[in-house]
């Protein structure tokens, strides 16, 4: 999940060769599919994954957004206590791997969460107001949500915190003098500056959730990585079905990367001017 930058060509002003030689890749397995029954079939067997790739990750990445930026408000807290807290979510949720918390959220987190329900509600589940939930009907797509949330969370609020506080000081006293409250200085006055920020990291998070959204695959949830593992565990064609997955998440992310990076430069030339 570390920080993506941009090719050291780019940054010279070079001519994006790299990019070249991935669009001309790309068409070149594009004519394949388009030619070739069997990578056409390999092709819409995987896509059929992709609606719930894009989902997961939107919902996803909403989600951790949300909690990592009330994560960092948490840590810049005047309260010793709240900032505490906030830093031991941080510390603890980001040494542990994605991989690991999702077994952890999907096989320990969300039977807890069912008799914890079941516990609270047990007066409505005995008069018949309520039926008493299961643990099969917490969906296995939500559980893996839950996990891209908490896991990506704690980064994304040092993104939040690193950003804030990067403002000058100086501005957040004359909005003190102004008489602006503490949330409307933050509205007004320190989040739009902090946007610019923030949102280069930010969109790099967005990418590698994409990624790590093949990793819900484990739990059977139909993404482009389970899609994939189905066809070629029935067909044996290893070689056609994951160079078909590996070509799909190139598209995805590297047609992702270059619209916010140009959604980026857009907003540093609005700011500019």
């Amino acid at each position: 999940m570390a920080f993506q930058t941009l090719p050291q060509g780019d940054q010279k002003g070079d001519r994006p060769w790299w990019l070249i030689a991935f669009v001309v890749l790309a068409i070149s397995l594009g004519l394949v599919i388009f030619v070739s029954d069997l990578y056409a079939q390999v092709f819409n067997t995987v896509v059929k994954g992709l609606g719930v790739t894009v989902f997961v990750t939107l919902i996803g990445f909403l989600l951790a957004t949300a909690l990592g930026l009330l994560i960092a408000l948490l840590g810049m807290s005047d309260h010793m206590v709240l900032r505490q807290v906030a830093r031991f979510y941080v510390e603890v949720v980001r040494g542990i791997p994605i991989l690991v918390l999702l077994f952890y959220i999907a096989f320990v987190g969300a039977p807890a969460f069912v008799a914890l329900y079941n516990l609270v509600t047990a007066p409505l589940i005995s008069i018949g107001l309520t039926d008493e939930m299961v643990v099969r009907d917490f969906s296995l797509m939500w559980r893996a949500i839950i996990a891209l949330m908490i896991g990506y969370s704690a980064f994304i609020a040092e993104i939040f915190r690193a950003g804030i506080q990067s403002i000058d000081k100086g501005q957040i006293e004359a909005a003190k003098a102004l008489g602006l409250s503490r949330a409307q200085r933050f509205r007004l006055v320190v989040f739009p500056q902090a946007i610019p920020v923030i949102f280069p990291p930010l969109s790099n998070d967005f990418v590698a959730m994409v990624k790590d959204s093949s990793l819900v695959s484990v739990l059977g949830v139909a993404d482009i990585t389970q899609m994939g593992k189905v066809y070629a565990s029935g067909s044996f064609r290893f070689f056609e079905t994951y160079s078909i997955v590996a070509y799909v998440y190139l598209i995805l992310t590297i047609g992702l990367s270059i619209m916010l990076r140009g959604f980026e430069k857009r907003m540093r030339t609005r700011m500019r001017d």
